[in-house]
């Protein structure tokens, strides 16, 4: 078994049996325009329109871009400025439910009969990484040399802590799971292998029966290590294929798609119905009753936790996973595209341990699944010294939170590693300055 760095992280997979829920009809949902990665969507809509399930409002911007639909039917309450929870501003559009889920008139199952129209029913979906990258999926399947595509990987690993929505997915979507896998065979001929972590046995039964009688079609199981989800971890375990810095996986031949990205492309071509919904795991030491839910984007997540007998004692709330999910400032956010799970914790859980001096023990550089040395960019940064990050290969840090795990100093590593970025960025914009100045 080829294996990179990762830990022994906790799965806590608590809601793994549960079957989703659906969240009752909020009251009002917020839309952000900025829901992938790429430019935002461009609102369509102005507020006093009445909307209905499934119509447009946000249309895409560019070619690395995707287009945002309603959850709901009813009233744009309005359309305006919103901050992200990193920070970022963009537009969003608040819509008032009518509570009558009105479906519009205009939707239907796209025609698909051949690669380009495949391409463009993906982008008309919406869908984008569901995984939680938020990637615009149409940019992703759009390969120009097809002929150097070997392999079409299904991410079914979901290695983070408390997150089973995937799971669910491959057990309860099998039918798109399978149409998806029968449209990729149909418009690329390549060879596509499912990864689920092997601590996921009636996944992986549930996925092999399914692909049995499939030619080109495998299932490959994984080691039950984090983070054997990471798209770079994930095709060298099952390729032995190394993507380079500044390198895309098409680089090496290879294609990836989260396995509910799979099936949210397969219900669209099927149906017509763009994405406007997600399961969404609701977890967490302060969650009364954790559940898997299916939710409207743009719902707020207070309703979430709501349906699951409320929040006790919560002190941090997150978007993702607790290894790589991102805090958010309170419980009004909304449920996004790429929303796979929102975790609530205590105060004991919560908690930051305490900091202490660096003891260069090393646990982190066997950590690390890039086979970086965290220790030696801490010290590049605190140092301020841009040409040692650069030098230590910062930007191949997928920020998966390894490094800080197994330390016993507790370094905040990761923040590290985020504040690091942009600090080199700055430095290889100025050296590119310089060079150009020098050539005028």
């Amino acid at each position: 078994m080829r294996r990179l760095g990762g830990v022994h992280a906790p799965h806590r997979k608590n809601t793994a049996g549960s079957k989703p829920e659906r969240l009752p009809l909020p009251k009002e949902i917020v839309l952000p325009m900025s829901m992938h990665i790429g430019a935002p969507a461009k609102p369509v809509v102005k507020a006093g329109d009445q909307v209905a399930v499934g119509q447009l409002v946000g249309e895409a911007a560019g070619f690395v871009s995707s287009p945002v639909y309603s959850s709901v039917s009813g009233k744009v309450k309005s359309v305006g400025d919103f901050i992200t929870s990193a920070g970022q501003k963009t537009t969003a559009i608040t819509i008032e439910s009518d509570g009558q889920q009105t479906l519009w008139e205009g939707l239907k199952p796209p025609a698909v009969t051949n690669l380009d129209e495949f391409l463009q029913a993906v982008r008309d979906s919406g869908v984008v990484g569901l995984g939680g990258a938020g990637f615009p999926t149409a940019v992703k399947l759009t390969v120009k040399e097809l002929d150097k595509v070997d392999y079409i990987l299904i991410n079914g690993a979901e290695c983070e802590p408390y997150i089973t929505s995937d799971t669910r997915t491959m057990l309860d979507e099998t039918d798109f799971v399978a149409e998806g896998i029968g449209l990729l065979r149909k418009f690329f001929g390549k060879k596509i292998v499912i990864g689920i972590e092997k601590n996921k046995p009636e996944p992986i039964r549930v996925m092999k029966d399914l692909t049995a009688k499939t030619e080109g079609v495998e299932v490959f199981e994984l080691p039950g290590l984090y983070p054997q989800g990471g798209e770079k971890v994930l095709i060298y375990s099952i390729t032995g294929r190394i993507v380079p810095e500044g390198k895309l996986p098409l680089d090496v031949g290879v294609v990836v798609l989260n396995v509910t990205t799979l099936a949210a492309i397969a219900r669209y071509v099927k149906t017509g119905m763009p994405l406007i919904e997600k399961c969404v795991t609701v977890d967490g030491s302060a969650v009364k009753e954790p559940k898997n839910v299916i939710a409207p984007i743009g719902a707020p997540i207070k309703d979430l936790f709501e349906f699951c007998g409320g929040l006790e004692g919560a002190e941090k709330i997150l978007y993702g996973g607790p290894m790589m999910g991102i805090a958010v400032p309170d419980d009004s956010v909304p449920v996004l595209k790429n929303t796979n799970d929102v975790l609530a914790f205590n105060k004991k859980d919560a908690a930051l341990p305490e900091e202490t001096p660096c003891i260069r023990c090393g646990r982190c550089v066997k950590a690390c699944p890039m086979k970086l040395m965290p220790l030696n960019i801490e010290t590049a940064y605190q140092l301020k010294k841009p040409e040692l990050l650069e030098t230590y290969k910062v930007n191949l840090c997928m920020e998966c939170g390894c490094c800080a795990f197994v330390c016993p100093a507790k370094r905040r590593l990761v923040q590290v590693m985020k504040l690091s970025k942009p600090m080199l960025k700055s430095y290889q914009d100025k050296q590119k300055a310089g060079k150009e100045a020098k050539v005028q």
